[in-house]
């Protein structure tokens, strides 16, 4: 389980466990987490669960939201992460003995490697010419695309540009986290319903099939193509 420390000039005020989807923060007392200072906005800012992951968001705040020191408007949230509120300092910790924490798995597409990821494998060589879009696009075909079926097939990223061309991630956890920390982040998460895309951080959002993504959660189909750090992906369900 994760928790918040409160504290102001090393003096800890609260410790707060996070045990709820949305935690708020901010000087009106409607607040989850209050902190009665005028430097604090009324609404400044919220941290959201998804699974053992969460994911802090400044809510346009006067004075701005700052973790380690940078300023960020969506951010990951990392162990022993120290959010700036003013004089505030609010940081967050995993309690590592429990298992099964976090389900995130990150992918940084700027420099994937294989020995990075261990879920990471090359993907078997395709013959001279093929096209892999095409190829998978076929493959589709002969795929249900109902509830019930998108369930028993799991998700697959394949890198389509860059150094890593070819190579696959197995999207097996119910997070899995895609992008460079600090520029451009998303989340892919496997829920009942199938797997769900949501810009996270960075300023920039993700491009699926060339449109760029909204604040709110958007569903994958077979064969969509994400576009992450400059790095172009083909999203495809494996039978």
């Amino acid at each position: 389980m994760s928790k918040l420390i409160l504290s102001m000039d090393g003096l800890v005020l609260k410790e707060i466990v996070l045990n709820k989807e949305r935690t708020s923060i901010g000087r009106k007392p409607v607040n989850d987490i209050q902190i009665d200072n005028l430097s604090i906005s009324g609404q400044h800012a919220i941290i959201t669960r998804i699974l053992g992951d969460a994911f802090l968001e400044d809510l346009n705040s006067t004075n701005g939201t700052y973790v380690n020191g940078q300023p960020v408007k969506k951010h990951v949230l990392h162990n022993s992460d120290v959010i700036e509120l003013g004089k505030y300092r609010i940081k967050y910790l995993i309690d590592s003995s429990t298992p099964g924490v976090s389900g995130t798995e990150l992918a940084d597409t700027a420099a994937l490697k294989p020995f990075e990821i261990g879920t990471l494998n090359p993907a078997e060589p395709l013959p001279a010419g093929t096209n892999t879009v095409r190829t998978r696009n076929m493959q589709s075909r002969a795929m249900s695309t109902s509830v019930g079926h998108l369930l028993e097939h799991l998700g697959v990223i394949q890198v389509l540009t860059g150094v890593n061309t070819g190579q696959e991630l197995e999207l097996s956890k119910p997070v899995t986290t895609l992008g460079k920390p600090g520029y451009q982040v998303a989340v892919i998460t496997r829920r009942e319903q199938g797997y769900f895309i949501t810009h996270v951080e960075g300023q920039v959002f993700p491009l699926v099939n060339g449109e760029q993504l909204g604040i709110q959660a958007h569903k994958l189909n077979d064969n969509d193509i994400i576009e992450i750090s400059g790095i172009k992906m083909e999203f495809f369900l494996r039978t």
